[in-house]
């Protein structure tokens, strides 16, 4: 089964890369690699989050778009990136998750299986 963890940055997590870039990247990068050594990372991808803003498009429902500077969900937790693995099931992704030793968050999301 494929899952998205999708990993979202704190206040803490940000003032740690901060703080000791060196550090915080390498136990993020021990993390993702260690998932990818065991076969079982996809993709994924980070986001630019230190220096460039997100701009948000939002639609209304007679089709015209407002567009806004920052989050759509602005707040103390900000998307940072996400990673698509292929596990056994529910518990290894959880399992794979709970190894990440820095303070972001991550949800862990069941990717839409098509026929």
């Amino acid at each position: 089964m494929k899952y998205a963890l999708v990993i979202f940055e704190t206040d803490e997590s940000r003032s740690r890369i901060q703080t000791d870039r060196g550090t915080h990247r390498g136990a993020y990068e021990s993390w993702i690699g260690q998932i990818a050594a065991a076969g079982k990372l996809v993709s994924g991808d980070a986001l630019q989050t230190e220096r460039i803003a997100a701009v948000t498009v939002r639609k209304t429902p007679d089709g015209a778009a407002t567009v806004t500077e920052g989050p759509a969900h602005p707040g103390e937790e900000t998307l940072g990136g996400w990673f698509v693995i292929d596990v056994a099931d529910r518990e290894e992704a959880i399992e794979l998750a709970k190894g990440l030793r820095t303070p972001e968050t991550v949800e862990i999301w069941p990717l839409l299986e098509t026929a």
